[in-house]
């Protein structure tokens, strides 16, 4: 098929780890695409909010759980609090249920032609919703920070 032919690409080119899930060819419904979008919005979030200068998101579904079975949560160790309070944190701040996430950052809207050139992330494109960082005081203010 066509589907998963540039997973890197169109992610971060090897600079942060991928579970292998592809985007292209997938609606918002399959956590591959919608959880991917979903980690990187928590990631922008938290930096923006200054409890970390570097973040990656590790979110893990299991067929038929709604909710992430696991959320982590990795700072390489520019963490302003330990990591897992700020997974902690997430969890309490963002509903990371795929449909939650659809609602949320707006996935069903016919956005994704977009991504097909230049990427899914780091655009400056209001369409990509999961580029805000509209949570940063949410979070700075959970972390007592």
């Amino acid at each position: 098929g066509l589907t998963g032919r540039k997973i890197i690409v169109d992610t971060y080119g090897g600079m942060g780890r991928h579970g292998g899930g592809a985007f292209s060819g997938k609606d918002p419904t399959k956590v591959d695409r919608s959880a991917s979008y979903a980690a990187r919005y928590v990631a922008k979030n938290i930096v923006a909010s200054g409890l970390a200068n570097r973040c990656e998101i590790q979110l893990a579904y299991a067929i038929g759980v709604a909710k992430p079975v696991s959320v982590m949560v990795d700072t390489f160790g520019t963490g302003k609090i330990d990591d897992e309070r700020i997974a902690q944190i997430v969890q309490k701040t963002f509903d990371l249920r795929p449909a939650a996430i659809i609602r949320d950052l707006k996935l069903r809207r016919p956005i994704y032609c977009k991504t097909a050139a230049y990427g899914h992330f780091g655009r400056e494109d209001d369409d990509f919703t999961w580029e805000k960082t509209d949570k940063a005081e949410v979070l700075r203010n959970e972390a007592g920070i």
